[in-house]
Parts: C-alpha cells; structure tokens; sequence
C-alpha cells in the first residue's frame, strides 16, 4: 500500500471509528454527517468520497465489524499447534472464537445482532470495507473444499448455523438469560455439529 492509499484507509477508518461511536452512543437517527466529520477530523468531502450518506456508513459498519469477528476467529484458528483438519471442529472453533470476542465487547454485540441480516451478513463475508481485507467466504468455500467429507447446499448450511447462534447467544452473552453463555455453550455446539451432519452427503461404498 503506497501512502497515498496509506492516507485515505487512515481517513476511512476515522469515518468508521467515529460513526460508530456516535451511533453507540446517540443512535444512528440522532447522528448527523457533520457530527461524523467534526469528531473524525476530515472535511465532509472527504466523507462523500467513501460513503453515500450516514445509512451507507451504517451498514458498511455492521460489515466491517462482522468481518472483523471473522478475521480474528480465522487468525486464532490459523495458529493452533496441531491444526484441525475436521470441517465439523473448524466451525465451531470459529463460532466459539466469535462468541468469547463478543463476550468482551457486549456493546459490539448489541450493535451487530440488532442490525445484521443475512443479505447484510452476506456483504460483510463476501465484500469487505478495504480490497485487502479478510474474506470469510474465501475462507470457507476452502475449508469445504479441503473437507473429507461432502455437503450440500453449504449456503443454506451457513445461514442456519447463522441464525441459530445469533439466536441463542444474544440473552445469554448480555442478560445471563436463561443461563450464562460458557453453560449454554456445550448444547449450542452439539446443535451446530448436528446442523452439519444433517448437511453432509452420504458416499455409497
């Protein structure tokens, strides 16, 4: 990356800082471009030069964010010592990955979870904010790819998984409802791995 380009991702991720602080904070409605600009430090040309209006910063946010969760869960699973072959055992260390990092930042939880569709979700994993950044779509057509075993419709498999743990956790990871998350943990796995069992195609022998 030149500094040119070096700059204006500098810029950028001031924009996207600062709108989701303000968002937080005041709520997208109670948030104005110029709010944005003002505390971000550019000029609100700058802004256009990267968004449409402050919908557009929004739901590129939810995507920059998702990918974000994505992108450190690939990286932990990247760095295990013995690797894990398994598609079933990749997935669920992803999702757990995700759940302890949404643990530490429950207010990132409430942002994403209330705001994040599968059309947006699928924007996050397919399209990221910066050319250069993480691909969890990539990532995972790989990890099928590599897999000894054989799915079908891994699409339909990825938004069911989606939706269930999006479901489940949200309670649980902010209220302790009906109990703690690390508690719920151990059924909601089982029901993933289960999810992609009923998924896997059978090979004659």
């Amino acid at each position: 990356m030149g500094k040119l380009d070096d700059n204006k991702k500098q810029k950028q991720d001031a924009l996207l800082e600062t709108a989701f602080q303000l968002f937080m904070t005041k709520g997208i409605s109670k948030t104005s471009i110029s709010d944005i600009v003002d505390r971000a430090g550019v000029a609100k040309g700058t802004f256009y030069l990267y968004f449409k209006d402050k919908y557009d910063i929004y739901d590129r946010l939810i995507c920059h964010k998702a990918s974000e969760l994505f992108r450190q869960a690939a990286l932990e699973l990247s760095t295990q010592p013995d690797g894990i072959p398994s598609f079933e055992d990749r997935m669920v260390f992803i999702i757990d990955s995700i759940l302890n990092q949404l643990i530490a930042n429950p207010d990132l939880l409430k942002f994403i979870s209330k705001n994040l569709s599968w059309g947006i979700f699928k924007t996050a994993l397919s399209t990221p904010v910066y050319n250069e950044e993480f691909n969890f779509s990539q990532l995972y057509a790989n990890y099928l790819a590599r897999s000894l075993e054989k799915y079908s419709q891994p699409e339909i498999m990825l938004f069911t998984i989606v939706e269930l743990v999006s479901s489940v956790c949200y309670s649980p990871i902010l209220y302790k409802e009906p109990v703690d998350i690390e508690t719920i943990k151990p059924y909601l796995f089982a029901n993933v791995r289960s999810i992609i069992r009923d998924f896997r195609i059978e090979v004659e022998k």
